[in-house]
């Protein structure tokens, strides 16, 4: 059977780091495309480029939404890195003043200072990158009328089963189980210490008690699903 690495790289989770480690070692066998929403379900897509691009071994991509690919003779390890919230859209600010690109995070980054770009997107409707991100990326995993958070610790239990849900403040203990993992199928794979992409020496922002109370209010679900994950780590 054929086995493959699926890296779901989540906005400012150390994603290029951990696509650093996967490239090192896998080389041109390390392949990367991002997929339309297709109403938060484009595994079909994602399961297709899979089967499509046989000499691939690890994939990554920004977009992929809904449950695992299933593919016919095709053993899927995933990855997903996970960071505390407030930390992430802190990062995901700073990263977005300075990227060249004209997006809908990079207008509302260079328009306000960081207090204002939270509030401008917590007031766009439909948009998860300020509130309870991670919740609604791992739900989408597990379609269904139960609530985000309890169908988002059901993809979280999926995913240690078939492969690694890692933390961003814990990279280097992830990525050792990641190693132990990808062993028995490369028993090559090794990764050395590497951050790539940081905003951690950007210019600081600052967060007033208040904001940090309105962030908290807005990632409950964030929040709680990582305390639960660090616990259970």
């Amino acid at each position: 059977m054929r086995t493959v690495v699926l890296h779901y790289h989540l906005f400012k989770n150390a994603g290029t780091s951990l696509d650093a480690v996967l490239k090192r070692n896998f080389d041109d066998a390390w392949v990367t495309q991002e997929f339309p929403a297709m109403s938060g379900n484009n595994s079909a897509l994602v399961a297709d480029w899979i089967a499509g691009s046989p000499k691939g071994a690890a994939y990554s991509s920004h977009t992929m939404t809904g449950p695992l690919p299933e593919i016919e003779g095709v053993r899927v390890i995933p990855v997903i890195l996970l960071r505390d919230p407030l930390t992430r859209i802190r990062s995901a600010y700073q990263f977005e003043r300075r990227q060249v690109a004209n997006t809908l995070g990079t207008q509302l980054a260079r328009a306000h200072d960081f207090e204002g770009y939270v509030r401008a997107r917590l007031e766009v409707a439909g948009d998860r990158q300020c509130r309870n991100f991670h919740t609604t990326i791992l739900a989408r995993m597990i379609p269904g009328a139960g609530d985000e958070l309890t169908r988002a610790k059901a993809s979280v239990s999926r995913l240690r089963d078939a492969g690694v849900v890692g933390l961003v403040a814990r990279f280097d203990e992830t990525m050792e189980r990641l190693t132990k993992r990808l062993r028995p199928v490369w028993p090559s794979f090794d990764w050395q210490q590497t951050r790539a992409n940081t905003s951690e020496k950007a210019d600081p922002v600052e967060m007033n008690p208040a904001l940090e109370a309105l962030l908290r209010e807005a990632n409950a679900q964030d929040i709680a699903l990582l305390d639960w994950v660090k616990a259970t780590f």
